[in-house]
């Protein structure tokens, strides 16, 4: 298990970076595949997959995606409420054949995953966005692997919360000062004269890493009320794309808004 979970670990890693040097279209529309697929995950937790209604979430996704690529927010709302217009006319002309809860999580997912989701285009698609994409992987996946490390060498004290009774205090703070510390080493890098950029760099990444915990919450939560495991199997060790993106999912709008304030993006 461990193995395959380092493989397929490495393999995603190797993509990710190859996706955020060239960034463009195909990074675009890779994200837009991601959202797609992780929309299929979640309807799947409430039996909404493969209806009529979840089609129309999976198209409504890939158009939300063009519109913020081109910046056409009014559009963008105008077609929010045609989206929810439709699938309400589903709901109601299907009536008893779902549920409220399940149309909800039909138009909560587009917003969940699609729009959040998006920021990660938008921030590699900004001035210099090369360089500032990479806080949203350091306050997800390397404030999650700090987080591990601290809990498994020193973790003693358990998380108040009963989603995820293996975390701990320590992990918790361990992934924070982790993600503050590369942050602030990748600054350092690449920003060798701007000692500005060092602090606000750790700065970032600290508040980040609060966040993407707070994701990864999230998406326990989700699993549990509906009694799952795994979102799906599509990463091998890693379970879905929902497993593996839920911090992300939280981080990349963070970074976005964090990088306009802290560093005038």
């Amino acid at each position: 298990m461990f193995r395959t979970r380092l493989i397929s670990g490495i393999v995603l890693m190797a993509i990710t970076i190859a996706l955020m040097v060239y960034g463009s279209y195909p990074l675009f529309w890779v994200i837009a595949a991601i959202s797609v697929i992780g929309l299929f995950e979640l309807y799947r937790a409430v039996g909404m997959e493969k209806t009529l209604p979840a089609v129309v979430g999976y198209i409504s996704s890939i158009i939300i995606d063009i519109l913020i690529l081109d910046d056409a927010y009014s559009y963008l709302l105008m077609w929010f409420v045609l989206t929810l217009m439709v699938l309400m006319a589903c709901y109601v002309i299907a009536y008893p054949k779902y549920n409220s809860e399940q149309m909800t999580m039909l138009f909560f997912g587009l917003i969940y995953v699609t729009v959040m989701l998006s920021f990660v285009f938008k921030v590699r698609f900004v001035a210099n966005g090369i360089l500032y994409v990479w806080l949203i992987f350091i306050g997800a996946w390397g404030s999650d692997t700090c987080a591990y490390c601290v809990g498994k060498l020193c973790g003693k004290h358990k998380l108040p919360s009963k989603l995820s009774p293996n975390k701990t205090i320590e992990g918790c703070v361990g992934g924070i000062v982790g993600a503050a510390l590369i942050g602030f080493l990748f600054a350092l890098a690449f920003f060798t004269k701007n000692t500005e950029y060092w602090w606000k760099f750790a700065a970032i990444g600290g508040v980040s890493s609060v966040i993407s915990q707070i994701g990864d919450l999230t998406a326990s939560a989700i699993k549990r009320n509906h009694d799952i495991k795994d979102y799906g199997k599509l990463i091998p060790g890693h379970g879905g794309i929902l497993d593996r993106f839920d911090s992300v999912i939280f981080t990349a709008p963070v970074i976005y808004y964090l990088a306009k304030i802290i560093l005038g993006i």
